[in-house]
């Protein structure tokens, strides 16, 4: 009597698999524009130029064949200075949010000081402090409005 290939392969059931949180890609998603805006005030302090460039796919007219194109963005810088003294906001769909209420501003000081704090926030992303602020507000509610609401009604 033989014994077949597969019945030395050990089988099981399959595992469930739970999703990731979407909190999860809205972090790695700011951590990125934070790397960026830290290449960018380390480009600015060393007066060199900063580029940044996305993929994009781009249909060739002629083949109808589909190709990744590196294409140059445009950054704008999360921080401003005031008479030299420097200060940075974290934004989130490009609206910066409030750290506490009613202060949405980093006060950095010098210049020298933006890679250095910007690190600092990534730290924080990474630990989850800043996840109150990366999921909406209404999370989980209908989008109606009461106009809306009262405008389906005979």
């Amino acid at each position: 009597m033989t014994t077949s290939v597969l019945s030395s392969l050990k089988v099981i059931a399959r595992p469930k698999i739970e999703p990731k949180p979407p909190v999860i890609g809205k972090r790695m998603k700011l951590i990125e524009k934070l790397e960026q805006q830290q290449e960018l005030a380390t480009c600015m302090i060393e007066k060199r130029p900063f580029e940044a460039y996305r993929e994009k796919l781009v249909k060739d007219p002629e083949t109808g064949e589909r190709k990744k194109q590196r294409r140059q963005i445009n950054v704008r810088p999360w921080y401003y200075d005031s008479d030299g003294h420097y200060y940075l906001e974290v934004k989130v769909n490009n609206k910066p949010i409030e750290l506490q209420q009613g202060k949405p501003a980093i006060d950095v000081g010098d210049k020298a000081k933006l890679p250095e704090v910007i690190e600092t926030i990534i730290k924080a992303t990474e630990k989850g402090e800043l996840d109150a602020f990366l999921i909406p507000k209404n999370a989980g509610k209908p989008l109606t409005t009461p106009n809306t609401a009262s405008a389906k009604k005979p």
